[in-house]
Order: C-alpha cells, then structure tokens, then sequence
C-alpha cells in the first residue's frame, strides 16, 4: 500500500512538475538558410543600439532586425566567445585567434588581431571560450591558458584544463581541474574552494547574479548551486532533480522571479527561485532543436537561444501568447468560454478544456487541456445560458456537463443561443441555426424543443434586444423577427430601402445597448422612432473609412473589432476615444469566422488559424519597448553596387543614431544612392513602420510604412542628409537617426573646372579680344578703304559731275558755240555776203563806168570804186573775227601761231576758215581770192604744217585746242 501510495504520489509530482503554462510566447526559428551562416551559435550579446551579435561557426554573426551579416575571422575559424570591452569595441575569441572588431572609415567592421602581443613561446592557442574585462584589464580564456592584456603587456596563466572562467558579482572565479574554485587577487589566482568540497565531475558551464552577494551556478551533470562568498549550496527541487542529467548547459535571469535553464537534450525551461517549473520550450513547442548552447535575455526581456543547429526567438515578455490545446491537430480556433472555473476552447477539430485558478494572467495558468467527450468536428459556438453551457456544432446542439458533450438537436448545424427575455432564467431559449432560428424551452436545466421555428437563411448573426430578435444575412439583409407567446413568429426583412443591404456584407451587432449594423457603406444605427437604420455620426467618425465587419464590447466598454482580416481595439480607457492596432495578428485570425473573448483587460482570447492567441491588454499597451532606428547600410549605385557605408561610424557598442561626424563625400558618377535601415525591436518588427525624408531634395517625411530601404537615383550635385524615424502601433516613435553625404560636383564643375574655365574664358576673351582688335583693325582698314573707294567713288562721282557740269557745260558752249559758230556763220556769211555785194557794185560800177561817158561820173565812179577796194575796212572785219573766233574756239588762232609760228596771216585766215568747216567756194569769196587760189593755199598750208597726206586736215585742225593729239611729233 506505501508503495503504491509513494508511486502515485511521484506519478502526480511528475505530472505536475511536467506541465506547461496553457499560454506560451510565440517562438521565432531563424535556421542557419535564412541567416546564411555556421549552424552553431553559442555566446549572444546586444549593444547599445539594440544590434545582436552571435558567436557562430563561420565567424561573428549580427542582426538589426531587418538583415543578418556575417563578419569572419582571417583563418575563417569558428568563434566561441564574444564580449563588449570598457574601450566599446567587439571582442572576439575563436580557434587559434583572438582580437576585436572596430569600424573602418567606411564604418564596416575589421578584425584587429591581438595575437602579435602574446608571447612567442604561447604563441599557440586553442579555442578561446570565454572573454572578460576586469578592473581595466582583459583576459581571454582557452582550455589551458588564460591571457591577461594590460595594455601591450600581456600574461599567461596556465592550467591542465580551465573548466569555467566569469565575473560573478564584481568578482572574477575560474574553475581549475585541479585546483577547485579561485578568485582573482593582485594578479593572483586564489583558491577560495578546494576540489574536495565539489561534488564529483562538478563541471560550471553557467553562472547568472541572482542577489546582492549571489550567483546562481549551472553544472554540466550536478543541477544548479548558489555561490555566495565562498560558499556553494545546491539548489534543489523535484523538478531540477529530474533535469540534472539534462546536461545544463547555462543559465540566465529571465526577470526577478523567473530563471532560464537551458540544455543539451530538453531545450530550455523557465523556473522560478524555488526551482519549480514554469515553463518549459522545446521541439515540441516549437524550438528547432533541443540542444541549447547560449542563452541571453535582450534588453526588452525577451529570449534568444543560440542552439546547435540555428538561432530561435522566443518573445517571453510578449503581451500576446499562443494557447494550442491539441499539439497532435492543432484546429482552428472558433470559440472559448470560462464556464465553472474551466477554460474552454472550441476548435475545428473539437471542444477541449482545462481547470483554472486564480491568477491574473490566464496564460500563465499550468494544466493540460482535456478534449470533452463527444465533441469531435466542428465548433461553432460557446454560450453560457441560465448557467448552462451550450455548445453549437456543425452535428447539431449539445449540453456540456461534467467534460461530457450532451445531444440536444442534432437537426442541422447551430451557429449560437441567447435567452429570449433579459430576465434570468428565461423560459425561452433561441438558437441560430443553419436554416434560421429554433425556439426552445427552459425548465430545470432541460432544454425541449418547442418545434417553432423562424426559419429564412442562415443565422449566423444575432442579438436580442428586450424580445426582438435580429438577425443578418452578409449579402442578403437583416431581420427582425418578433414572437408572442401561443403565435407564429413574424419575420421582417430591410432591404436596401432601410439602408441596410450593401455587396460587401451586413453584420448585426449590439454595442454599449444600441443596435449596430456594419456594412460596406460604413456603420448604422436602429432608430425605432422611424424603423429604419441611419449612419452613425459617432461610430463612423471613431472608424472613418474602415470596413468593419466584427464587433466586440468588453467589461471596459472598450470595442474591439475586426477589419479587412486585420484587429484593433477602440480604447475608451483615455478622455478621447483611440484606435490601438495589433498588427502581430493580421492574416492570422480565422477568415470570416473571427471571434474574440475579452474576459477582463488582463486576458483576452482571440481565435487564430491555429488554436487561440490570449493577450494581456493592459501589458500591450504598458509595454514601451525603446525604439531605435539607425541606418545600417549606404550603398552608391552603378555597374557595380559599392559599399559606401557599413552601418558604424563610432564604436561597436557606442550609440549611433546622430548623423555621424564627417561628411561623406561621393563622386558625381555614383549620384544614385541604395539606403537600407532597421529597427531593432525584435518582439514587435511587425509593429514597425518607418518615415523618412531626405533633407536637400525633398521638403517633407514620407508616409509611415513597412518599408525599410529607400533608393534615390540622378542626384544632383550638393549635400544631402537622409533622416528616418520608426513608429509602433501606439504612436511612439523614435528619435531621428540621419546620414549625411553630399555628391560631388562632376569633373566639369570642379574648383579646378571653373579656375580651367576662368583660364579658358580669359584666354578665349583675349582671343576674341585680339580677334575683335584684328576685325576692327581690318573692318578700320576696310572702313577706311571703303572710305577711299566712297571717296574715290564720291570723286568720281563729283567729276562725273563735274563732267556731267562740264558736259552740260560743253554742251551748253557746244550750244552756245553753235550759236557762235553760227554767229561767225551769220558774220561770215555777212562777210561773205558784202563781199559778194561789194564785188557785185564794183562790178556794176565798173560796168557803168565803162558805159558812161561822162568823165566827170567815171571819175566818181572810181572814187567810189577805189573806196570800195579799200583793204582797211576788211582787216577791220577779219581782227574782230578772229578775236570772237577765238573765244569762241579757245584762242585757236593764238595756239596755232604758237605752234605753227611761220605761218602767215593768210594762213591763219585759211585755218579759221577751214577750221569752221566752210566750203572752198566760201572761202574763196571771203578772202576775196578766186576757188583755185584756195586749193593752192590749202596745199601750201598742208605743206607748212608738214601734214602727211593720210591725215585730214580739218582733223588736225580740230586738235589744235587739243581735243585729239597731233600727229607731228615736237
């Protein structure tokens, strides 16, 4: 009997022991594909900046939330140990190197080896497992050797095996193979524990501070201990007598209650001071693997397990947790329901339940869900009614007793139950059905049908407000149905002439007392005044454009609803009504059937596509996790994409979200920009949105949005700054992180350019200078050329008028020489004519004379004959002829006496006479000679003139005042 009492009493302490919290933080896997690196990842530190850094079989391995980058070591070894040094920088220890990580110009990071300080005779290293920094000095720890850097000055101390090696409360112990526990003193190694006071095969592997003067110790094999001063005392409970040889592998402080104890075979579990389990994750809840080689509580309090095949997340303090009541078919969550101090979770594969106490988050609550008899398929509904507990399913209507479901109506599916009158219990019960609603009645915990039924379409939809039944139809209406007691229920349908019937759904709810009817066209309220339902001012204002189509009140009055398969909340909590998203649940609420139980502000279940999430509003919106954004990497765009900026500007660990110190300068060629950042606030990254602007191109900060990269292309030259900031679903958001570049002018906009460009437009200035001066100087040249010829022109312009003056003029003399000629025609002919008349009266006289023979009248005669013989008066004639004959004929007689001085009176006359072109006749008569004295005269005349006989002599007379050369030479 005691034994068996003693194996039932282990049988439920185990079972206890082994029992899980009915909620659990969601869990991240990050396998080695997805961050493309080693498999293993042991040690895991955060910096300022909220970047995680992993100790990973390739190298250094780190996360801003967005990307993963892997940083090796030069012999590509795997690393061990990383550590934060006093100096900021990475330090970091892997198989046969050891050294830090600091950024480059560029703000990429290099590896610095301190290998070249060790002494050449310890040149030799195996893997370096653990790094420390204590009291200004550094020490890196291999199996054998521990290395002490103070400065350049480095120190060896040496062991058969170094088995552990930390900083426990402000003092630095290390566990020797041989020599027990020993502390650091003056540079000392100090044993405080001597191997005899160790359990056997005592192996640390872990150590977290838990006090003032504590330190919780993890053993490989020997469970878990409390080190303070020097003394070692086992911690102990029934659990971690049943996990000591789970091969501990660490140990961290999850908060002030709750320790994390991670294996090499059984994952990690959560326990708290006593040693009693809290929770424990492992495959089965999701890890990718059961081996556990680091742990490390980031600084939001959640956890990052380094594992030995991936890296897993696990968002411990998390307001949202997961509650999967049947691991093997994890079903679709569509109700739930605490009914008599039990949970129950309706799913697609049945009703499942757990007992409860009292706790003020119900996920922290530790039990195993049961599956109720007779439940199996689909859950539609959990309805608490006259203190039953009613389950609508697919196969019909059931009682629920003692984890039993009981047939009521298995005549077609139930989607719910409400009791008819406000007044509990109440005699009548109506349930929705797949064909409309049934009527039942209630008596003493028995449910019989009443065969009424109000049967239209499916009744999916349905509130009661004081007897009046309304149901919707999503794309077919709503109905009032209204039932008297002894008579028919009557059904009446809005249509769109009530404004209730829209393509996109009608759904019926009753919030804070009034009658609620979302459709497409946004939210309406029942008026009973007018029968009608009108737009609601008040909700379509909270809801503006939202298609809201599920509507929840809690105890708060707080609204919790659904849209476009996304949920929120409209808290009342506040002086003005908000709209708190939860962004971690889009797409993952069960499509078109969402369902939500908001117990009180602590626990909240919502039903998912796997199983139910619970949510502890009142720690959502408490938890304000630090945001921070930082640009992680700048890249110039080309043929080639080049790394401009590697996401460090100051130290690993020094915070870097101001815009860094120097100004980075890029070439004109490289004027497109690749920008990519990140936010590291791992447990709500899909709570994220970021805004940014760039300061110089544009005037104002984008949209909030999921996007954490942006690219600029074709910028012109100048300086630019790239500011961004990140946003949660509450509105806080972070402080601006920025980046400052300016592109370079191209090559022709130099300083060099333009001194090129002075010299060239100096030079071409002076060219044209020149080139004007040449112009000038030829169009001066040609100016004054053209001036001569104007002159010239203008000169032979003025002798031709001068000429024309001269011709007019010699026309005007040949005229008025014509007229002289004429008048020496008129003289001459004159002469000639008294010649003749005087020949002729001489002649007569003569011939009277001769006929007379009075003396005395012949002597008269002759007197008068002799008178008219006279030459005197001739000559008198001839001088003042040839003084008009000359002016008239430019002094010919004198310029033909000056070139022909021999010649005589005669011949003068005889010139002037042939000169005036008369006839020998004529000539003859005025120089009173006879027609052949002229011939003689005119032959002798020729000869005195020494005319050739080819030349006219009228010609040459013509030419004696030069108006045709003389043929006689001088």
């Amino acid at each position: 009997m005691k034994l068996i009492l003693l194996t039932l009493t282990l049988f439920i302490a185990h079972a206890l022991y082994s029992q899980n919290t009915i909620g659990l933080p969601a869990i991240v896997n990050y396998t080695k594909q997805s961050y493309t690196a080693g498999a293993q990842n042991r040690q895991i530190k955060q910096d300022k900046n909220g970047i995680l850094y992993f100790a990973n079989n390739d190298g250094v391995l780190s996360f801003d939330g967005k990307n993963w980058k892997t940083y090796p070591l030069p012999n590509k070894s795997i690393v061990r140990a990383i550590e934060f040094g006093p100096d900021n920088k990475l330090y970091v220890g892997g198989q046969d190197e050891f050294g830090y990580f600091s950024p480059d110009e560029q703000g990429q990071l290099i590896f610095h080896s301190l290998k070249p300080l060790i002494p050449k005779d310890e040149a030799s290293l195996t893997d370096v497992w653990e790094i420390e920094f204590y009291q200004g000095r550094a020490f890196f720890q291999t199996s054998n050797k521990i290395f002490q850097f103070s400065g350049k000055n480095c120190t060896v101390y040496k062991s058969t095996h170094w088995r552990y090696f930390g900083t426990c409360n402000n003092r630095l112990i290390a566990q020797d193979y041989t020599k027990g526990l020993l502390t650091y003193q003056d540079g000392v190694w100090v044993p405080f524990i001597q191997p005899s006071g160790l359990p056997d095969d005592f192996f640390i592997t872990g150590a977290t501070p838990i006090g003032h003067d504590s330190t919780l110790l993890a053993t490989r094999k020997n469970g878990l201990y409390i080190l303070s001063g020097q003394n070692l005392t086992p911690l102990k409970s029934p659990f971690l007598n049943q996990i000591a040889d789970k091969y501990i592998s660490g140990v961290t402080l999850v908060n002030n209650d709750h320790i994390a104890v991670i294996t090499n075979l059984d994952g990690c579990y959560i326990i708290d001071r006593a040693g009693n389990l809290i929770q424990n994750f492992s495959t089965k809840e999701g890890l990718q693997d059961n081996n556990i080689l680091g742990v490390f509580m980031d600084r939001e309090r959640n956890i990052w397990l380094g594992l030995d095949n991936g890296i897993d997340f696990i968002a411990y303090n998390n307001a949202i947790k997961l509650i999967l009541p049947d691991y093997q078919n994890n079903g679709s969550g569509y109700a739930s329901i605490i009914h008599n101090n039990q949970l129950y979770i309706g799913t697609s594969t049945g009703l499942f339940s757990v007992p409860l106490y009292s706790h003020p988050d119900l996920s922290f609550v530790k039990g195993a869900f049961k599956h109720v008899a007779n439940s199996n398929g689909q859950v539609w509904n959990l309805s608490e009614v006259n203190g039953e507990l009613l389950l609508g399913h697919h196969d019909g209507s059931f009682l629920i007793r003692d984890n039993n479901a009981l047939p009521i109506d298995n005549t077609t599916g139930f989607w719910n139950f409400f009791p008819l009158s406000n007044v509990l219990p109440s005699s009548i019960i109506i349930t929705g059905t797949y064909q409309g609603i049934n009527f039942y009645n209630y008596k003493t915990h028995q449910l019989t049908n009443k065969n009424i039924h109000a049967h239209f379409e499916s009744a999916r939809f349905i509130v009661v407000d004081n007897n009046t039944i309304w149901a919707s139809h999503p794309y077919k209406g709503v109905y009032k149905i209204t039932y008297t007691e002894g008579q028919l229920p009557k059904v009446k349908q809005y249509t769109a002439k009530e404004n209730v019937l829209s393509s996109n759904g009608n759904y019926i709810f009753k919030i804070k007392n009034r009658i609620l009817l979302t459709t497409s066209k946004g939210i309406y309220e029942y008026n009973a005044a007018s029968d009608q339902f009108e737009p609601s001012a008040f909700y379509n204002a909270i809801f503006k454009n939202l298609e809201v189509r599920y509507l929840k009140e809690d105890k708060d009055g707080n609204i919790w609803f659904v849209f476009n398969k996304s949920l929120g909340v409209v808290d009342f909590s506040q002086s003005k009504p908000q709209i708190i998203y939860l962004p971690e649940l889009t797409n993952k609420l069960v499509d078109g059937f969402e369902f939500i139980y908001p117990v009180n502000n602590n626990n909240v279940f919502i039903g998912r596509e796997k199983g139910f999430y619970h949510i502890n509003f009142d720690q959502y919106k408490k938890n304000k996790y630090p945001l921070q954004i930082q640009v992680r990497t700048v890249r110039v765009l080309g043929p080639s994409d080049s790394l401009l900026y590697g996401g460090y500007f100051k130290e690993v660990n020094e915070s870097n979200t101001t815009a860094q110190a120097r100004n980075i300068k890029i070439d004109n060629a490289w004027n497109s920009i690749h920008i990519e950042f990140a936010s590291a606030a791992y447990a709500q990254r899909s709570t994220i949105e970021y805004s940014y602007y760039l300061e110089g191109f544009e005037d104002k900060w984008s949209d909030f949005a999921k996007k954490t990269e942006k690219e600029y292309t074709n910028l012109s030259a100048g300086k630019y700054t790239f500011h961004v900031k990140a946003r949660n679903n509450l509105g806080n958001e972070s402080k601006v992180a920025s980046f400052t570049f300016t592109i370079l002018p191209p090559w022709y906009q130099t300083l060099w350019a333009y001194l090129i460009y002075a010299l060239i437009l100096f030079t071409a200035v002076y060219l044209i200078y020149l080139r004007q001066k040449k112009k000038f100087q030829l169009q001066k040249e040609k100016y004054e050329e053209e001036q001569k010829r104007v002159e010239y022109l203008y000169q032979l312009e003025l002798e031709k008028n001068e000429k024309e003056i001269i011709k007019l003029r010699n026309e005007k003399l040949e005229i008025e020489l014509a007229d002289k000629d004429t008048e020496l025609a008129s003289s001459a002919m004159h002469l000639l004519q008294k010649g003749e008349l005087l020949t002729n009266l001489k002649e007569e006289l003569k011939r009277l004379s001769k006929t007379s023979t009075d003396e005395k009248t012949i002597d008269q005669y002759k007197k008068i004959i002799k008178i008219l013989g006279e030459d005197e008066r001739v000559e008198k004639d001839w001088d003042h002829f040839a003084q008009h004959f000359d002016k008239v004929h430019s002094d010919f007689t004198i310029s033909l006496k000056a070139k022909h001085p021999s010649l005589t009176p005669n011949d003068v006359k005889l010139c002037a006479h042939l000169r005036m072109n008369l006839t020998t006749k004529e000539i003859a008569q005025l120089m009173n000679i006879s027609v052949r004295g002229v011939e003689i005269s005119r032959y002798r005349l020729r000869k005195k003139l020494q005319l050739p006989t080819e030349v006219n002599l009228f010609d040459y007379l013509l030419g004696i005042n030069g108006e045709i050369p003389s043929p006689v030479s001088e």
